[in-house]
């Protein structure tokens, strides 16, 4: 299994290879115990192709979970369609960003202590999921125009009735223009910051700032930063960059 395949799909080949040799080894009249000990011992092996430790734990655990939530007595249809409603919520092209990371309640608190908006300034959160990071920013910032752009259909509809005085978009963070907002904020991955700096450099505008939650733009010099009680921090970087 390369480990260059987009997240989560090594995890979702793992839990179907685990299922096949589970259901092999019982077609072939090896004992129930035998059956599950292979299928998790592959699906501890397979969980190596990947190096974060969360991401470890999700191909390791998603057999016996499960095994132990449904057993071998759930049809098949069954899997397919709980398949079909991750895909739904978090779809194949959504792979290659962060996937559902909830910002704390008070993560940006003390953000305008460090930034200082003018009213009705535009403010971007890029990938807002369920909206967490909406009210982080608004609570933040009440006087600014708060805007959510997210590809998954169905975390949009929720993320919009969630924030009512956010205008939230169904799109693409990456195909969007970056251009009006004084602010754009990510909560996403370490391998999506170079390509966040890159965008922002070309469109933003100088006087503009780009916050990243836990993960640093590695190469920039941040204009400040935020510790959280987490232990988190909240990067800051101000066009043009460092």
């Amino acid at each position: 299994m390369p480990s260059r395949l987009r997240w989560p799909l090594p995890a979702v080949l793992a839990w179907a290879a685990c299922w096949a040799v589970f259901t092999l080894g019982s077609q072939f009249g090896l004992s129930g115990a035998v059956a599950v000990f292979l299928a998790a011992t592959l699906g501890l092996l397979l969980s190596l192709v990947t190096t974060r430790w969360w991401r470890r734990l999700i191909i390791a655990a998603g057999f016996p979970l499960s095994l132990l939530v449904g057993g071998a007595a759930v049809a098949g249809w069954v899997w397919l369609v709980l398949l079909a409603l991750v895909l739904l919520v978090y779809p194949i092209k959504a792979w290659r960003d962060a996937p559902l990371f909830p910002t704390p309640a008070a993560a940006l608190r003390d953000l305008p202590a460090r930034v200082a908006l003018p009213v009705d300034a535009l403010v971007l959160d890029a990938g807002c999921g369920l909206g967490d990071g909406l009210i982080a920013l608004h609570q933040a910032y009440p006087l600014a125009q708060i805007h959510g752009l997210e590809w998954s259909w169905p975390l949009r509809a929720a993320c919009a009735l969630r924030c009512p005085w956010a205008k939230v978009r169904h799109g693409d963070i990456w195909q969007a223009d970056w251009r009006s907002y004084a602010m754009v904020y990510l909560f996403q991955r370490p391998e999506s910051m170079p390509r966040a700096v890159h965008k922002a450099a070309a469109e933003m505008i100088e006087g503009s700032w780009l916050v990243s939650l836990e993960f640093e733009a590695q190469g920039l010099l941040a204009d400040a930063r935020l510790s959280l009680p987490d232990g988190r921090t909240v990067w800051l970087y101000q066009l043009p960059f460092k």
